[in-house]
């Protein structure tokens, strides 16, 4: 390490919700050297904490002490210096601290800092088992302090925030527990491997053991054979078990030196089988990419809509940009929904890019993770597929960024730092500068309106691989299918009988419900109580393999087995319909099928979702059924059936998206069938057979539900005609939050300026109460951002008088996407 300079100061953003960076001075003697984009361990008040180096700064502020950087934490920088401005304009825009922008960018387990450990000591020991007030003594935390003689720091931070802290803090007067300060987080950190090398010759040595000359040959021979040098030990004792002990002997000869090498551990495992390379494109294919690679070429900022029917070929035109984008020195980024389609894609751009290819999502563990940043950020991968977060990779001078399914909600972060990962994918390219090309066969409304416009450049793959056509659709209207007993099944007799049809010709099938989970409820018979979460305003939805009923916002569990909380019987009812009774249905009316379901309780883990769409590839499933992890990006040749079971669930809910999300959704699902030799067939069982979003799936008519969408949007007033500002409220007591919604409410009134923006509300939210907190809304509707971000800077002037030293939380969530 060499000295650091003398006399420098430094703009730091700190993981801490501060709104505004802070000078620190250079660090003592025996840190890295500081440069922008490392993180450094600052004194924070009396804490210790990670903060990001943002730049040099030239004069301090006057009349502040100034206080140094106390460790330089990383020996390179983990992002661009180039990538600060994009974190600035991102905290401005979303009303975020940078710091925390930058920490919510960056791999999880590189944070570091203060926390406490409460202690207990012998003379408190004593004392505190003594203690009979039963509000205490309950306590979980109490009696980990009197078993485990600690309470661990992750649980004392949480416990600091609360009244217990004064309880601390007077123990500790008494001496009864000691209360230290330690260095938390930050566990994270590069593998490595020890490797041996030869030392040049400088003279003679004393004769070698035979084990030793034969150690020397074994890495010499590894050397040559690899043309790599220093070779890793592992590599020398697999082929020669007695390698260990001669290599230390010749280490100590000094013929031969260990050194530490950073490895990255493999992220990828088992993949799919990428299809073949196309002899030709189709002409629609290639009218795209001959607007596309010259835009590469060029280098400026080109946003493209590519607009192609299911099975058109986009994968394609995506394959052949990165590579021609590669081909010209610059890196890639491809953005993707979830994971499930990042492990399809991987398969197609590993087959293409080899060793140039790194992945960037959750379904990564943590040292995973690390090791691809670190390989993106040393330019040693310079294509990157990821879910939303990866739009923040470390990638230098990206030439093209591809998001693919655009209009997929995914793309929003709903807590924390809640950006639109394809606006920034838009933003970081016109900053770069560079192309970017958003992806669907069914843009959202917002997308296409902007290549309505002239904004980006619409590209259209209108028809299928092959001349192959859309599959025909049939919607049963479900308010006209009883059984013999006078009630709506769950499958209809048109879609029962194809299905037994697709069977006989040994041919795969697809059903779709969105709703995981046995029923959706359940319901005392006595008193018509619905059982609901203990710590959210929702019902638990029946899981009857695992005889639970789970809460699908919080995780809260109790037996399936449990009593009526109200009148306390024991009768109660399942309701509705998931898709764990789905796959119990079709097992009694098809029996001898091999069914599969793909949803959240079947694939916990990246290789169980794998596991089962190579089983549909190789044939050994007949009906795959499962939830939106089923309909997208897809390509199942020998799909030619699918069904779709309650097509209309999204459209009861209070969003003005619900329409175009419910036409999204049918046509993706539809999309699966009939992209092989064989003609498709769809099946949609609705209640609302006459909805425009139903019959314009039927017809593949986008278009037509893009016309009907922008005329209703322009009555109202939404976007795109205008910007949206969701401000949610929430606090653990019901009286603080309507009590601060209502002070927030006057405020905005009070503060707008020539009745811009519309203010409505506050309302309580749809879903009132969620992890135990109350919550309330506040939306903002204007159709310029400027007063809409006045409106919030003078919002957040009042925080401090409204949030009750924490008790009350307030969230800016600017362009919305669910409103619930």
């Amino acid at each position: 390490m060499t000295d650091s300079p003398c006399g420098k100061y430094f703009e730091v953003a700190v993981s801490a919700p501060i709104d505004r960076t802070l000078t620190y001075g250079a660090p003592d003697r025996g840190s890295y050297p500081p440069v922008p984009g490392m993180r450094v361990l600052v004194p924070l008040g009396r804490r210790r904490i990670t903060g990001y180096i943002l730049g040099e700064v030239d004069t301090p502020p006057e009349g502040q002490r100034i206080r140094k950087i106390q460790e330089v934490l990383d020996p390179e920088p983990i992002f661009p210096a180039a990538q600060v401005g994009f974190y600035r304009w991102i905290s401005t825009y979303y009303h975020y601290p940078i710091g925390e922008v930058i920490k919510t960018a960056l791999p999880a387990g590189l944070t570091k800092k203060s926390g406490r450990r409460v202690v207990l000591m012998e003379t408190g020991k004593k004392h505190l088992e003594q203690v009979t007030e039963g509000v205490i003594r309950n306590k979980p935390w109490f009696q980990d302090l009197l078993c485990k003689g600690e309470i661990s720091p992750g649980l004392t931070g949480r416990l600091w925030q609360t009244k217990e802290r004064k309880l601390f803090e007077s123990w500790e007067k008494e001496g009864w527990v000691a209360v230290s300060s330690e260095l938390l987080g930050g566990s994270v950190k590069a593998r490595t491997e020890t490797c041996c090398c030869l030392v040049e010759k400088t003279g003679s040595h004393a004769p070698l053991k035979v084990s030793e000359q034969k150690t020397l040959a074994i890495l010499e021979q590894i050397s040559v054979a690899s043309k790599r040098s220093p070779v890793p030990r592992r590599e020398i004792t697999r082929v020669y078990a007695g390698a260990g002990r001669a290599l230390r002997s010749l280490a100590e000869k000094n013929i031969i030196r260990f050194e530490e090498q950073q490895v990255y551990r493999d992220p990828f495992g088992e993949s799919f089988l990428a299809g073949d390379i196309p002899e030709t494109l189709t002409g629609e294919q290639q009218k795209a990419l001959d607007a596309i690679l010259p835009a590469i070429e060029k280098g400026g900022y080109a946003p493209f809509l590519l607009h192609g029917v299911t099975g058109s070929g986009k994968t394609e035109v995506y394959l052949q940009a990165a590579a021609f984008a590669l081909e010209q020195g610059k890196s890639v980024l491809v953005l993707v929904p979830e994971i499930a389609l990042a492990t399809q894609l991987e398969a197609h751009f590993l087959a293409r890019f080899g060793s140039r290819v790194a992945l960037l999502h959750s379904g990564l563990s943590a040292g995973e993770r690390f090791d691809q940043w670190q390989k993106i950020a040393a330019a040693k991968a310079d294509l990157v597929i990821g879910v939303r977060s990866a739009v923040f990779a470390p990638l230098h001078d990206p030439g093209l960024i591809i998001v693919d399914e655009e209009h997929d909600s995914s793309y929003k972060q709903d807590d924390g730092l809640r950006y639109h990962a394809r606006d920034l994918a838009v933003l970081r390219a016109s900053r770069s500068p560079g192309a970017v090309i958003l992806g669907s066969a069914t843009p959202s409304v917002t997308s296409y309106y902007h290549a309505a416009q002239g904004k980006y450049t619409l590209l259209t793959l209108a028809k299928r691989i092959e001349e192959r056509p859309l599959p025909t659709v049939e919607v049963v209207n479900m308010q006209e299918v009883k059984n013999v007993s006078g009630k709506t099944p769950v499958f209809s007799p048109l879609l029962l009988k194809n299905l037994r049809e697709n069977l006989e010709r040994s041919e795969q099938s697809l059903v779709f419900l969105n709703r995981r989970g046995y029923a959706n409820f359940m319901i005392c018979r006595e008193c018509g109580q619905v059982i609901e979460c203990r710590h959210c305003k929702v019902s638990l939805t029946l899981h009857r393999a695992e005889q639970r009923l789970v809460c699908h916002y919080c995780g809260f569990s109790a037996s399936s087995k449990s009593l009526c909380p109200n009148c306390r019987s024991s009768s109660l009812a399942a309701v509705g319909v998931g898709t764990e009774r789905l796959e119990d249905d079709l097992a009694v009316q098809l029996p001898g099928a091999r069914i599969a379901r793909l949803d959240r309780d079947t694939c916990r883990k990246r290789n169980d979702y794998v596991k089962i769409l190579r089983a549909v590839h190789r044939g050994d499933v007949d009906i795959l059924l499962g939830t939106q992890m089923i309909t997208k990006g897809h390509h199942f040749p020998n799909v030619t059936l699918v069904g779709i079971v309650l097509a209309d669930t999204g459209l009861g809910l209070p969003d003005f998206r619900a329409g175009e999300r419910t036409f999204q959704l049918i046509s993706q699902v539809t999309g699966r069938a009939g992209r092989g030799e064989r003609p498709g067939r769809v099946v949609v069982q609705t209640f609302q057979p006459d909805h425009y979003a139903i019959n314009l799936a039927e017809k593949h008519d986008y278009k037509g539900m893009y016309t009907r969408e922008i005329a209703l949007r322009k009555a109202l007033g939404y976007p795109p005609f205008s910007r949206l500002v969701n401000v949610r409220i929430e606090a653990l007591e019901e009286a603080a939050v309507q009590d601060a919604a209502v002070k927030l409410g006057n405020l905005a009134q009070r503060f707008r300026k020539n009745s811009e923006p519309e203010i409505l509300g506050p309302v309580p939210a749809p879903l009132q109460r969620l992890k135990d907190r109350h919550r309330w809304q506040l939306l903002l509707k204007g159709r310029r951002m400027k007063p809409l971000h006045g409106l919030l800077h003078r919002l957040e002037g009042e925080m401090a008088s409204l949030t009750r030293g924490g008790r009350v939380r307030i969230f800016f969530d600017v362009d919305p996407e669910y409103m619930m």
